[in-house]
């Protein structure tokens, strides 16, 4: 692997594709940022939390994150992350994802990356290397998309409740109590959540728990730990909800996923 490339340089290269390795230990935190070109962030260890406008995204170990070009967002890691990330020019395919998707790796996919990282930015623009970046796009056309997403609404007061569910997750108040928040009734508020998000208020804070809950475990949080952060009275009642949601229970789905 090139030790001297940087972020600079995959930034600048002519290639359609480049490819960037960097290491992370728990709790590092990457500020808010945006970047010239798209992104695909592979985590091959460790997980990490990534915030937009649009909303948070958990990445676990063996997933990856499609960034578009121009897209500020900031990144938390939870346990020490290994990230590869993949920079492509917004050109390099018409198909392209135009917003944030968390996407399955196929084990096809995770070596084309590992493997990216070797590739001269320079590369020809035909041969092995070539068609290595070319499968990675490949990959990335028809990989799963997963539902590891918490969206944020654009409409102000629902992202004063958003906001306020996020700040206190151990606290579970009713529909009518946030309605108050906002000066509208419980009834309205429900109309306006469903219209903006597609999902009901308390559907929303159990995809929030579900997803913030995840690099958390991650991390070495146990199951009772988790389950009073976000406000569930035992670790049976957070499983519960876990597994209607996932249709797995927190510990098998990390064991598969983290």
């Amino acid at each position: 692997m090139d030790t001297l490339r940087t972020l600079d340089d995959c930034e600048a290269c002519e290639r359609p594709v480049a490819a960037l390795a960097t290491d992370y230990v728990h709790g590092a935190e990457v500020p808010p940022h945006s970047h010239r070109r798209a992104q695909l962030i592979h985590s091959v260890t460790g997980a990490m939390t990534v915030a937009s406008a649009e909303g948070r995204w958990v990445v676990p170990a063996g997933k990856a994150l499609w960034m578009p070009a121009g897209m500020a967002h900031q990144i938390r890691m939870a346990g020490d992350v290994g990230m590869r990330t993949v920079f492509v020019r917004p050109d390099a395919r018409d198909g392209l994802p135009q917003r944030c998707e968390v996407i399955d790796v196929s084990p096809l996919l995770r070596e084309a990356i590992i493997a990216a990282m070797a590739i001269p930015l320079d590369y020809q623009e035909s041969g092995r290397h070539h068609r290595v970046m070319e499968l990675i796009l490949d990959e990335l056309e028809q990989a799963p998309r997963l539902a590891m997403h918490v969206p944020f609404p654009s409409e102000p007061r629902l992202m004063q409740i958003c906001q306020h569910l996020l700040a206190e997750p151990a606290t579970a108040p009713s529909l009518d109590e946030l309605a108050v928040r906002i000066h509208v009734s419980g009834r309205t508020l429900a109309r306006l959540f469903e219209r903006e998000l597609g999902m009901s208020v308390s559907a929303w804070r159990r995809r929030m728990c579900i997803v913030l809950s995840l690099p958390r475990m991650a991390a070495g949080a146990s199951l009772g730990q988790v389950a009073l952060e976000f406000g569930y009275d035992s670790p049976s009642a957070f499983t519960a909800m876990f597994k209607r949601e996932l249709g797995v229970a927190p510990t098998a789905y990390l064991a598969q996923h983290v």
